[in-house]
């Protein structure tokens, strides 16, 4: 865990309303931020060859946002230099048949990163502290149980080795109508529009308490939340490689030490 003006801290309350969305900390504009970034991006890519080399280490990175709050944007970008063989990706749609019959939590643990990878969930575990419960899918005598199960989860796989990143990428309902309305001025975009999205959106203010507690009660030492404002997607890349890099090098992590007796090998 770092020093953070955005991690939230364990059991820090948060009004989402007040938080400012349109932060740009240091910066004044997209180009001061620029080479900060660029010098980040480069820096993951060296500790996620580390990370794979080492084998010490699995790392899990969390990023949950309304709808147009920009995951698929945050990955495209922060993650463009890193070797695909150490990072992957899962994305967690409407739960299965199969996966309903279990426990909540039983396609996530399958989808926990091993030593040495990267994993990013879009969307998470948390969907049931969200969607369900903002849509009334599960009683709150069932939901309200979870905060604990997932704080107990985190812990373990904290305690096994994983280092967890979360991020709410977070953005104002203005600027939420901005990105679906060029969605749906761009034909190119189309495919990116869902009438669904209204629909949500009706919702926004119940998500917003959603999320409130989801922040305070599950931002813990062993797994942190961060509030990222998303407003500017330059600002929100620069945030989330910067709070990575950091967290990732106080693991001082180090290349394995190379088999004894290499120096004698000769290749005909």
């Amino acid at each position: 865990m770092i020093d953070s003006p955005y991690r939230v801290k364990p059991g820090q309350k948060h009004n989402l309303a007040k938080v400012p969305t349109d932060d740009t900390g240091k910066f004044k504009a997209k180009e001061d931020a620029a080479d900060a970034t660029a010098k980040n991006l480069k820096r993951l890519s060296k500790l996620q060859e580390l990370l794979y080399a080492e084998q010490k280490h699995a790392v899990l990175i969390v990023l949950q946002a309304m709808d147009t709050g920009g995951k698929d944007g945050a990955i495209s970008h922060v993650f463009s230099g890193v070797n695909p063989q150490g990072c992957d990706v899962t994305s967690f749609k409407q739960p299965t048949p199969l996966e309903l019959r279990h426990d909540f939590l039983w396609r996530i643990h399958q989808a926990a990163p091993p030593k040495g990878m990267i994993k990013i969930f879009n969307r998470s575990h948390y969907e049931s502290l969200l969607v369900e419960r903002v849509h009334s899918l599960v009683p709150k005598k069932v939901w309200s149980k979870r905060f604990d199960r997932i704080n107990e989860f985190e812990k373990l796989l904290a305690n096994e080795g994983t280092t967890i990143i979360k991020f709410f990428l977070h953005i104002s309902r203005d600027e939420q109508k901005r990105r679906l309305q060029a969605r749906l001025d761009d034909k190119k975009r189309h495919w990116k529009f869902s009438v669904a999205d209204l629909h949500e959106r009706k919702f926004w203010d119940q998500y917003q308490e959603a999320y409130e507690d989801v922040l305070r009660k599950c931002s813990t030492d062993d797994a942190p939340w961060y509030i990222v404002p998303a407003d500017h997607k330059w600002f929100r890349n620069w945030v989330l490689s910067d709070t990575i890099v950091r967290t990732l090098d106080k693991l001082r992590m180090d290349f394995p030490p190379p088999a004894e007796g290499l120096d004698e090998v000769k290749i005909d």
